[in-house]
């Protein structure tokens, strides 16, 4: 414990000199939006956090702490964006967990299709940085299409892109960066391809509240007045999908809106209020950081949200065993699960009346990291920004096998041209070069090796450099060992 509070302290230091330079170098504060409007590309949405954390405005740093946590999801590092991005739920007070006299474990997939029997909305939620709360809705597909279901509404997509049901799969335009993440892709290709009508339904507005009516709105007319008999499926982010007001404040949710508008009640499924925060394996290291920081937090302040695993504002004082390491030590999920009561098989839900159950998620991340090693560099545009190195040990999550339907193919940096980042990405033989990729993963040093995810088939395989230039491309198959 000594030496990795020494190592996490020299890593501390190693990063404040790196700030320090960067602030040196460049007094003149950045404006976060209007720096990433350009930046189409989630690489070079990567490079900007990378290289802009340390000259943003106070006020940006959490905002810019979430995005470059989305940023990592989009481009494979799925461990590092939950590592980056310790969002810490707060659950009620005097919230009673589950315990095994009295509940026990059931499959998520299965409660959640006999649920739905008599539903006319289905709404699931995800994080955005957590790839691993869209692999739920990737699996009610083709069991909500089964039962009638025969709209599909993400929270990603774009109404401006007319061609996706026609062409079958989404490209770069399609929607926001959330959908450029490959299994948001997949989502949507699958929804086409069992005959959903596809439903973009997101909203801007002046406000939270403007936003929640917006979506309601949108939601309602584009397919619950026009087909009465609608049986509509919903994938949505976070507390969209609350009945009542909560976890938004005085903000009434779109889900709350929706009702009011239809006269039905949906079913409401949360992924997000009980789930891993952080890689099992990196909490200890982090909270040894946390307590460096006291000396050096005026000179790192683009760590202090990453570090504070308490999340913005929170206590920086090690928590209590949270809920979801309770549940986990309590009922041992090895997939998707709900908790149901033995007694009567009601599921479990932390928040009664916002939503019905909550889907609690395996752990993702097992393999301890080490940080011996101090900081990767990354050189961005001939300067040198340090980085922390993979975390979960550079291991990619078992849930990307998808249960099977997807098989490991080995890649690595041969033609990355010794410049990192570098990222090597998977594209549908059959689809256009500007589609959403099959998989993908951003290697950050040379001489790496990783595997993609990826279904039996066809693909192209690409390497793509740090200002966006194809340093490599050929054909590659997949196919189950």
């Amino acid at each position: 414990m000594h030496q990795r509070f020494f190592t996490a302290r020299w890593i501390v230091l190693a990063l404040a000199a790196t700030c320090v330079e960067a602030q040196a170098a460049q007094k003149v504060p950045r404006d976060l939006f209007a720096d990433l409007q350009p930046l189409t590309h989630e690489l070079q949405r990567y490079c900007y956090f990378i290289e802009a954390m340390p000259q943003l405005p106070e006020a940006d740093r959490s905002v810019a702490q979430q995005l470059l946590a989305s940023s990592e999801d989009e481009l494979g590092l799925y461990s590092e964006a939950v590592r980056d991005f310790p969002l810490r739920s707060r659950p009620p007070e005097k919230l009673v967990l589950p315990d095994a006299a009295s509940w026990q474990a059931a499959d998520a997939l299965d409660t959640i299709t006999a649920l739905a029997r008599d539903q006319r909305i289905v709404m699931v939620n995800e994080a955005h940085h957590d790839a691993h709360t869209r692999e739920l809705t990737l699996a009610l597909l083709p069991r909500l299409r089964a039962m009638g279901f025969t709209y599909f509404a993400a929270e990603a997509l774009d109404e401006r892109d007319a061609s996706l049901m026609k062409r079958g799969y989404p490209i770069g335009s399609s929607g926001s960066e959330y959908l450029r993440e490959p299994l948001y892709g997949d989502i949507v290709r699958e929804a086409i391809k069992l005959g959903y009508v596809i439903v973009p339904y997101d909203s801007a507005g002046a406000s939270a509240q403007d936003r929640e009516d917006g979506q309601a709105r949108n939601l309602y007319e584009r397919v619950l007045a026009k087909d009465p008999k609608a049986k509509l499926f919903i994938h949505a982010g976070y507390a969209h999908i609350d009945k009542q007001r909560g976890r938004l404040g005085a903000v009434k949710p779109m889900a709350m809106q929706l009702r009011e508008l239809s006269g039905i009640t949906p079913l409401s499924i949360d992924q997000t209020d009980i789930r891993e925060e952080d890689p099992e394996s990196e909490k200890d290291i982090y909270y040894e950081f946390q307590h460096a920081l006291r000396k050096y937090e005026s000179l790192l302040p683009r760590l202090q949200p990453r570090l504070d695993g308490a999340g913005p504002g929170g206590s920086s004082q090690k928590p209590t065993i949270d809920a979801y390491d309770r549940i986990i030590s309590t009922f041992h999920p090895t997939r998707a699960i709900v908790l149901v009561q033995i007694a009567d098989h009601a599921p479990w839900t932390a928040r009664p009346g916002l939503y019905d159950l909550n889907v609690i998620l395996p752990p993702a991340n097992s393999v301890p990291s080490s940080y011996s090693q101090g900081p990767l560099q990354l050189s961005i545009d001939g300067e040198s920004y340090a980085v922390l190195p993979p975390a979960n040990k550079g291991h990619r999550p078992d849930w990307l096998t998808l249960d099977g339907k997807r098989v490991p193919v080995p890649v690595d940096t041969e033609f990355c041209a010794q410049k990192f980042p570098c990222l090597v990405e998977a594209y549908y033989a059959e689809e256009s070069d500007d589609a959403v990729t099959a998989d993908r993963y951003l290697f950050l040093q040379g001489g790496a090796k990783n595997v993609l995810y990826l279904r039996p088939g066809k693909y192209q395989l690409r390497t793509v450099g740090a200002n966006n230039d194809t340093l490599n491309e050929h054909a590659i198959q997949a196919a189950i060992p």
